[in-house]
């Protein structure tokens, strides 16, 4: 028997609302949103500098950086537009892998991430270590295409998707946290989708 008026009429959460951040819908294909042109790197051209303000401490080619251990990693990507999509298939190096590689300890506190483009985000450097991020090589078990960031690219999937830099080509660590494109444009300095952090001024 059901009390009028001790009845919401509201379902429960699933397990997919559960996993919806708030005001984002779950979208099925794989919108490509750029800053601007989306350039062409060959592979032979493509080279990731580690640098700890202008000082470099490391370059990998292609080979050498896919000769790093290669981990999977899949997981939920939400982007700043409003969309979600879950259970995206990446594999590539994660940061704690070519860090060692390096044989250095993060430097600093903050990181910027660096793209062929000119492109720059910041990310906090213990969000992008612990298994947390990864420079992706592969998509769904197969090369990232130019579009969407190929052929490597930052993965951070627990911020707005905007924070996971296309076209990479290096991580500088910064002793302050430097606002990148989309930040000096009014992107929240950090960008946490489930505390709705789209622009300067959210929570």
């Amino acid at each position: 028997m059901v009390t009028r008026g001790f009845s919401s009429g509201r379902k429960p959460p699933t397990d997919t609302d559960a996993r919806i951040p708030p005001g984002q819908y779950l979208e099925q294909g794989f919108p490509v949103l750029s800053a601007g042109p989306t350039p062409r790197v060959r592979t032979e051209d493509w080279s990731f500098t580690l640098k700890h303000g202008p000082r470099p401490i490391k370059k990998w080619s292609w080979t050498e950086f896919n000769a790093l251990p290669l981990t999977k990693m899949t997981r939920d990507i939400h982007c700043v537009t409003a969309w979600t999509k879950f259970d995206t298939a990446w594999q590539g190096v994660l940061v704690d892998d070519f860090l060692a590689d390096a044989g250095i300890e993060p430097p600093s506190p903050f990181t910027l991430a660096l793209s062929f483009d000119g492109y720059a985000t910041n990310v906090p450097t213990k969000d992008l270590t612990a298994g947390k991020a990864m420079v992706a090589l592969l998509y769904e078990g197969k090369p990232i295409t130019p579009d969407h960031g190929g052929p490597a690219r930052l993965l951070v999937p627990h911020l707005y998707f905007w924070k996971s830099a296309k076209w990479l080509n290096g991580l500088q660590f910064t002793e302050r946290d430097e606002p990148g494109f989309w930040e000096l444009r009014g992107y929240h300095i950090y960008g946490d989708p489930w505390r709705e952090q789209r622009y300067t001024g959210d929570p």
